[in-house]
């Protein structure tokens, strides 16, 4: 029921992830039944690969986070990390409020033992083809330097089972390379980094490394990441305007990965856009089923721990 296009894109998403997906592998779409059942008629859907979940309540994307969960404990996001913690849902994905998500991530599921602050992760469309990642984008505005050495690893972890990337390259965002710069907080972290034997850390990175293949993981606090991160999709819609197509630049559409993982978490959890298409809704659950195949939650626990 969450996001501005809701809920006829999130069915109509649905539908078309269940066409891409295995043969056993099933949707739960969770909310209003009367009106999903009504979408799925409306949209020709007779499959078995989608089931309904009823949930009575909404939480609208204004509301407070915290106040929203404990008072609409009947919700889609609420019953949704409930099914995710019952394990009776191998994922769980919303384009619905961010921060709701979030507060149900840190206090339902929780964070793994061991795991100082959950990140929520996006990637970075490289030029050479395929994809880095970049965490935090937005959970953590402030980060300790401990922190961004686990995200680190956080990183290399999912970059190495989801995206297939060998051995992958850790850079930490800094505003030069020299081992020296930056503030109080990276130049504490630099070392912690180079420290660590379970990462490949290639020292820091300028913001015009971003799309090049220095650094397959990119580590900055959530304050820099989430900035980085909407200047990149302003690129796409710049270019649109404009009519230049391109197919590195079409990366740069929210749709083309559907969401942003949150990583950390005991589970799988996506968080979509607001303005999530049928596309994007698509591809979240796409994303959503190579992050539960690749067992990385499971990879977290053990490596982290």
């Amino acid at each position: 029921m969450g996001g501005d296009f809701a809920p006829e894109a999130v069915v109509k998403g649905a539908i078309l992830a269940v066409q891409q997906l295995n043969p056993e592998d099933k949707i739960l779409l969770i909310g209003q039944e009367d009106i999903i059942q009504a979408l799925l008629q409306e949209n020709g859907y007779t499959g078995t690969a989608i089931s309904i979940v009823h949930a009575s309540q909404v939480i609208e994307m204004g509301e407070h986070p915290t106040k929203a969960l404990s008072q609409k404990t009947d919700s889609s996001i609420a019953v949704g990390y409930g099914l995710l913690k019952m394990q009776k849902a191998d994922a769980f994905c919303s384009a619905g409020n961010t921060g709701a998500m979030l507060v149900g991530a840190m206090f339902s599921v929780k964070a793994i033992e061991g795991i100082l602050r959950p990140s929520i992760a996006s990637f970075v469309p490289k030029l050479n083809g395929g994809y880095g990642i970049i965490l935090d984008v937005g959970a953590n505005a402030d980060c300790k330097p401990e922190v961004l050495e686990q995200f680190g690893e956080l990183g290399s972890i999912y970059a190495k089972y989801v995206l297939d990337i060998d051995n992958p390259k850790v850079g930490l965002m800094n505003l030069g390379e020299e081992e020296g710069k930056g503030t109080v907080v990276t130049q504490a972290a630099y070392p912690r980094l180079k420290a660590n034997t379970s990462i490949h850390f290639i020292g820091n990175i300028e913001g015009r490394d971003l799309f090049n293949d220095k650094a397959d993981v990119i580590v900055c606090d959530g304050y820099t990441g989430n900035i980085i991160l909407k200047l990149a999709e302003s690129f796409y819609d710049i270019l649109s305007e404009k009519g230049i197509k391109d197919p590195f630049f079409d990366k740069f559409n929210y749709e083309a990965v559907g969401g942003s993982p949150i990583l950390g978490i005991n589970g799988n959890a996506v968080i979509g856009h607001g303005v999530s298409s049928p596309n994007a809704i698509c591809n979240m659950v796409l994303q959503a089923q190579k992050m539960v195949s690749s067992n990385i939650s499971e990879r977290f626990k053990k490596i982290i721990a």
